[in-house]
């Protein structure tokens, strides 16, 4: 699911259609859900709420892929896909996203802070990226890069004007001494 495959692909738990719970779902784990829950979804692994399913609360998972109704945040460090059954209100916060067309989400997305990974400890976008630069960083420099070729440029440009400046005027003046020679 969700571009992996490895044995947390694996769904271990599967909540039915006809299946209503009232209260938090723990699971070490990966499952699906097309019932109805009442309460809190924490799960280790990889998340599937299928088209039917209707979530009242929170919802935690390495990667969610959401078809169906979702009142309350989402954490994902992974990836959260909306597919286009998908209704979303609340704030999600994973380090990719994908929403399907006609999906329907009203929330913030948090893309760039602190986002639990799958064994509950925070890790921030800076720590992710350590040693690579911000967007903010790579385009100061790379502008700076450009107007310092633009400068090597100009000076080129005026070095060059001022050779052939030079060697014209030389040329100009022989030209005028041979003619008042003759």
């Amino acid at each position: 699911m969700l571009g992996k495959k490895n044995a947390d692909t694996k769904m271990s738990t599967l909540i039915g259609a006809g299946a209503e719970l009232t209260g938090d779902f723990t699971l070490d784990g990966s499952a699906r859900i097309d019932g109805k829950i009442g309460g809190n979804v924490t799960v280790t692994g990889n998340l599937i709420l299928g088209a039917g399913s209707i979530v009242t609360g929170d919802v935690q998972a390495a990667s969610v892929l959401i078809g169906g109704e979702v009142t309350g945040n989402i954490t994902a460090p992974e990836k959260a896909e909306l597919t286009a059954s998908a209704k979303v209100l609340g704030d999600i916060a994973t380090k990719v996203i994908v929403i399907d067309e006609h999906a329907v989400f009203q929330g913030k997305i948090d893309m760039n802070q602190t986002v639990p990974d799958r064994k509950g400890k925070a890790r921030t976008a800076k720590a992710v990226r350590a040693g690579r630069k911000s967007a903010k960083a790579a385009i100061a420099e790379a502008l700076k890069e450009v107007e310092e070729e633009e400068k090597r440029e100009n000076q080129k440009t005026s070095q060059t004007a001022e050779t052939v400046e030079k060697t014209e005027t030389p040329a100009a003046e022989t030209t005028a001494a041979n003619t008042s020679e003759a």
